[in-house]
């Protein structure tokens, strides 16, 4: 998935803040459908 070579060692490569930014609007996007989704059942319900 990523094209960074493997660490040697078993060190994990290095949490960019670009990665964490990534991370945060990726879970973003996942909290905001699973909370729409929950809110249509109820108001349908």
């Amino acid at each position: 998935m990523s094209n960074l070579p493997p660490q040697p060692g078993g060190e994990k490569p290095k949490i960019t803040s670009g990665r964490i930014a990534i991370w945060v609007i990726v879970a973003g996007i996942g909290l905001y459908l699973i909370i729409t989704g929950v809110v249509g059942i109820i108001a349908k319900g």
